[in-house]
């Protein structure tokens, strides 16, 4: 794992190399993003976008999804994986939502972690996304590779690598720090095979896991 000052450096680089990374999914209400984010699991952004717009047009509200039928849900949103089970899980979770918060996403952390289909990540984005609050940071697939690769941390769990983060991540880059690695994995630290040769990091960055490199 990178000490702090060689950690610090790292980070203002990746800050400084992507400033306009954004949260990548649309939505316009607390529930569009609570949904999109349920179908963001292990599916494509461009692909859940495509998905959303009818989606968001039919069902309005957390009762309008509470009361949905599971299969014309599961029809608006087959092109996502796993649409079934997810189609499921937001129903679940806007009954709760109906039943305990008045219909309202809630806005803490315990609370957002009962309903079915959110994780730590998810609830963290709907967080920072829908109401500002900014307490952590969400570790996806891009934070913990890119993390795991440049020594920021050596978990592989992602609870343990959110901690490792906000331990050497300065709190004014929380908000934006997982669309930052996600866009420096799109754009040079790719999955597979990453750039190395036209990296910003190269020289600093340990390349733990990396066995072949452009």
């Amino acid at each position: 794992m990178l000490d702090a000052k060689d950690a610090a450096e790292t980070i203002e680089l990746l800050e400084e190399n992507y400033p306009d990374s954004h949260y990548y999914l649309n939505f316009k209400t607390p529930i569009d993003l609570l949904v999109a984010a349920i179908l963001s699991a292990q599916t494509k952004d461009e692909i859940v976008n495509r998905s959303t717009p009818v989606l968001f047009d039919r069902y309005r509200t957390a009762k309008d999804y509470a009361n949905a039928d599971l299969k014309e849900l599961e029809d608006c949103v087959k092109s996502v994986s796993f649409a079934g089970n997810k189609a499921r899980n937001i129903i679940k979770a806007c009954n709760i939502i109906v039943k305990d918060y008045c219909g309202k996403v809630p806005d803490s952390m315990d609370a957002l972690l009962k309903l079915p289909g959110i994780g730590r990540k998810t609830a963290n984005t709907i967080l920072i996304n829908a109401y500002g609050i900014v307490d952590g940071i969400p570790v996806d697939t891009w934070v913990i590779k890119i993390s795991n690769r440049t020594g920021l941390s050596i978990s592989a769990k992602p609870d343990l690598i959110e901690e490792d983060l906000k331990r050497i991540v300065k709190r004014k880059y929380w908000r934006n720090f997982a669309y930052v690695m996600k866009a420096h994995g799109h754009a040079i630290c790719k999955s597979v095979v990453p750039v190395c040769s036209k990296c910003f990091l190269n020289g600093r960055c340990r390349r733990n896991g990396v066995t072949r490199s452009d």
